[in-house]
């Protein structure tokens, strides 16, 4: 389908008044326009989604919606009256409600508490009284269980969410945005959170679902707005459009949403942890007697949501975080408290999920990064010094294999777009021939266009007959391209499913608690 042509929605029911109007939205900052003349309309009782790649225009637009900036053209319109909306007070007050990715709650606070902030009057706790009475019947009218008694760092993540929710409808919003609201459930976190979302949509309230997750934005919204570089590129309904057809929306080309993983050919093990204890920055374990193996040529996939040993796991291989107990091996040497560099010695690569802490440093050039690892191997040094010709060669000729998007190699990284920052980490460390890998959120905050890209490197790898460990939260990935797929949950493996045999719902089970 073409994107010069894209169908306009035919609206369920015209002669509803629209519930929120964005009129000609225009934001500029210094050498960028963030939202140009972008007009959104939400309906009452449906959910729209806002869709677009990283620097779109979609959290800019709705920072001006909940009066975080404010905007240097363009009207909002409220339930059919112009409004102006100077702060976040001016939001809540004219019934919009915001739940943000990252939660804004105090952890010390109990859910009622919570809730209190900021009303007026300012209450006590000896005052919570009404306000829990009021939470009990909202959580009962929309199935969010939730003890407004608990306090917020005794809820799981999905109930944290639930909270953000309820502090919304507490104060009777009519209107509400959700920033990713699923990037932290599990599968069926997340059909419990599309049953509540459905039952506000039945009440009358409106839903703006900020996602990029195709499947999702199929399955629950009515309406969907594409951005694209700040401006509006369509405007289209599941029922007339597909998930290929907003991936080029969103993009601007068209785009494989899925890879023919084939066969692979499986060699020996690689990469083998042995009953694995790993402590957390908090002092307790966050990786529990952990055992895998992974083999040439084949992907095994680590899912779980954040926060659950993924991270400790991946710095504890490489050498960056020390091991309580058990065993190692790459290759079959021991690298238990080894140092990254003689971890890397023994034929280990690893991309790390925070790319501009781990992966490579701002300051640096394209160049530099690229040969952070290597630069003191012939042909690159001789006697202690560099051949920068050689350098150059090799750096030009890896942004070009690897369609690293920078004017020369000489352009300080940080001036890169996020998924091409990711792509100098990739080539540096996909290029070092190391025979296994630890790959961690290789697509974490990178557009699609960029994700079809890093996905295809890592195939070409294990075709190459790598061994290597994919840790992603994001479950599309997860069993588009592993082999294997290992559960983790509070630091230990629930359990482990072929590819051919995974479904959503009992990896979805896994990461809940059910074996």
């Amino acid at each position: 389908m073409s994107v010069s042509t894209v169908p306009e929605p035919k609206p369920t029911s015209p002669s509803i008044t629209p519930m929120l109007e964005m009129k000609g939205i225009t934001k500029r900052f210094p050498g960028v326009i963030a939202n140009d003349r972008v007009d959104l309309s939400v309906r009452p009782g449906t959910v729209h989604t806002l869709l677009g790649e990283n620097g779109a225009g979609k959290s800019t637009l709705m920072k001006i919606l909940y009066g975080l900036y404010q905007p240097d053209e363009g009207e909002i319109f409220f339930e059919g009256k112009r409004i102006e909306i100077m702060s976040p007070a001016d939001a809540i007050n004219h019934g919009i409600g915001m739940i943000h990715q990252h939660f804004m709650l105090v952890p010390t606070l109990t859910v009622a508490e919570n809730v209190a902030l900021g009303l007026h009057p300012a209450l006590s706790r000896a005052d919570m009284g009404p306000v829990r009475r009021r939470l009990t019947e909202v959580s009962d009218q929309y199935g969010l269980k939730l003890d407004p008694d608990a306090y917020i760092w005794q809820l799981a993540v999905g109930e944290r969410q639930r909270a953000e929710i309820l502090k919304a409808l507490y104060r009777d919003a009519q209107l509400l945005v959700l920033d990713e609201p699923t990037a932290v459930l599990t599968p069926p976190e997340v059909d419990d959170l599309f049953a509540t979302l459905r039952q506000l949509t039945a009440d009358g309230r409106g839903l703006i679902f900020i996602s990029h997750k195709l499947h999702e934005v199929m399955e629950l919204a009515d309406e969907v707005t594409v951005l694209r570089d700040g401006e509006v590129s369509g405007h289209t309904t599941p029922a007339e459009s597909s998930r290929e057809h907003l991936a080029e929306l969103m993009v601007g080309r068209s785009v494989s949403l899925t890879r023919d993983v084939g066969v692979s050919e499986v060699g020996p093990a690689k990469l083998q942890v042995d009953n694995l204890y790993v402590r957390g920055d908090r002092g307790t374990d966050a990786v529990k007697g952990l055992s895998l193996e992974v083999r040439a040529g084949e992907v095994v996939g680590i899912a779980g949501v954040s926060g659950n040993g993924q991270r400790e796991l991946a710095e504890a291989i490489f050498g960056l975080r020390p091991v309580v107990s058990g065993s190692i091996a790459i290759n079959g040497e021991e690298v238990v408290d080894h140092t990254p560099k003689s971890v890397r010695t023994n034929g280990l690569a690893y991309i790390p999920e925070e790319r501009m802490k781990d992966g490579a440093i701002g300051d640096f050039t394209v160049a530099e990064n690229l040969m952070l690892v290597g630069y003191k191997e012939p042909p690159f040094a001789r006697r202690g010094f560099l051949n920068l010709e050689k350098i150059k060669e090799r750096c030009t000729d890896l942004v070009h294999r690897y369609a690293v998007k920078t004017p020369t190699v000489e352009t300080p990284t940080r001036n890169l777009s996020g998924g091409n920052i990711q792509k100098v980490v990739i080539a540096r460390e996909f290029s070092s021939e190391a025979e296994a890998m630890v790959v961690a959120q290789p697509t974490r905050g990178v557009d699609i266009g960029a994700a079809e890209y890093i996905h295809e490197q890592l195939l070409r790898q294990r075709a190459a007959g790598a061994a290597i460990l994919l840790i992603s939260e994001d479950l599309d990935e997860i069993m588009q391209l592993s082999d294997r797929i290992i559960v983790l949950l509070e630091g230990e493996a629930m359990g482990e499913v072929m590819r051919g045999d995974a479904t959503v719902g009992e990896i979805g089970l896994l990461m809940s608690g059910v074996r």
